[in-house]
């Protein structure tokens, strides 16, 4: 991920950080609340662990997802949105409400995620 030192637009510096295939993705699964490395793996279909973590530190530098890390053993991490991040949210599910009016124009079968 790449952020420019300049923009014409503030939407260009949004898109930027939620660039990728999957980082709307992780944003979307993150509304649920803190999940685990493991969670998110498994939730997102078609993403692998290194392109996960890949995002996840992404969303980290530009403040949208941050981490809690527990003590003891097995290690345990916990992601969640920032406050940032629920702003951003509250874009994606704009997004999200008019790909189901979309889908169900085109007649194809609504899977709710």
């Amino acid at each position: 991920m790449k952020i420019r030192d300049k923009y014409t637009c503030p939407l260009e510096l949004i898109f930027d950080m939620i660039a990728g295939k999957w980082k709307c993705i992780i944003i979307w699964r993150l509304r649920l609340g803190k999940q685990s490395l493991a969670a998110l793996n498994k939730d997102i279909e078609g993403i692998n662990q290194k392109m996960l973590l890949q995002h996840l530190n992404e969303l980290m530098d530009c403040k949208i997802v941050d981490k809690n890390t527990y003590e003891g053993y097995p290690l345990r991490v916990e992601y969640f949105l920032t406050e940032f991040g629920k702003e951003i949210l509250s874009g994606l599910e704009v997004f999200q409400s008019i790909g189901k009016k979309y889908l169900k124009a085109e007649g194809n079968v609504i899977e709710l995620c």
